[in-house]
């Protein structure tokens, strides 16, 4: 299980892009909830038949997002593909929704009984492409704990991808992680640039130097580049390698998932 995340048995968390849902506006009103479901089901499965360790659920085709929200309908549908995925398997499961809806992702994740939150915003102020996100790592931790939740682990991403942060600019990456941690941060994730950039191996590994709690990479990992984390990331995201071509848009590719699970295993 996730308690479990180590550098000597780094896991494989398979992200499962959720068509969009209600709420988006690539929201299909004449397609059913049924069929985003069962999309969903066939990712999963596909990535667990590959040897993922995991999976994480995100709401990726919901563009442009909401800042810091999603409207009730896009939680409610959100809820219905996780409860479906958490009937058919039983690895660890979580739950993103962006762009940084921790709270709604936190109560998807306690209706569905899901496993983890990525979450966004957790420490310090940044400006991503929907605006100024300012911390919650007060209120959302203080929000689980009322809702005796503490069993959802709370995994946050630092100087996240899509973001400036100009105004953290004198805060390196180590002392980011350490923020997180202080604030009750289970894991920090550590991206590139932007979706599809893998991040320097030499600041994922500053980082796990860092802490004490789990660093995760969240983008950008390949079979090819896999290997120079090694020691330092104790969970690997992975998306859009594990697409058909490449493409985060097309649907999970069982070939592509078990190149990287045996580069892992290696």
């Amino acid at each position: 299980m996730l308690d479990n995340f180590n550098k000597k048995n780094p896991a494989l968390i398979g992200a499962v892009h959720v068509k969009a849902l209600p709420g988006a506006a690539d929201f299909q009103g004449a397609k059913s909830i049924d069929d985003i479901v069962d999309e969903a089901l066939k990712d999963a499965e596909t990535y667990l038949e590959g040897g993922a360790d995991g999976i994480i659920l995100e709401n990726m085709h919901d563009l442009p997002y909401l800042r810091g929200r999603v409207e009730p309908e896009t939680t409610a549908a959100m809820t219905r593909v996780a409860v479906a995925i958490r009937q058919r398997f039983t690895c660890p499961i979580g739950v993103q929704l962006l762009a940084a809806a921790n709270r709604e992702a936190l109560a998807v994740a306690i209706a569905a009984e899901l496993d983890f939150l990525r979450v966004e915003g957790f420490v310090f102020a940044h400006i991503g492409d929907e605006g100024l996100h300012q911390a919650c790592a007060p209120e959302l931790i203080r929000l689980r704990a009322a809702l005796s939740a503490q069993h959802i682990k709370i995994y946050a991403d630092i100087k996240k991808k899509h973001s400036s942060h100009a105004i953290t600019e004198d805060l390196s990456l180590e002392e980011t992680a350490h923020a997180a941690e202080f604030f009750k941060a289970d894991g920090v994730i550590v991206t590139g640039l932007r979706t599809a950039d893998a991040p320097a191996p030499h600041l994922v590994h500053a980082t796990a130097g860092a802490v004490k709690i789990p660093v995760l990479i969240g983008s950008g990992i390949t079979p090819e580049n896999l290997d120079k984390y090694k020691d330092g990331a104790a969970g690997y995201i992975v998306g859009t390698y594990a697409k058909k071509n490449g493409n985060w848009q097309e649907p999970v590719d069982l070939e592509r998932v078990k190149k990287l699970k045996e580069r892992l295993s290696l």
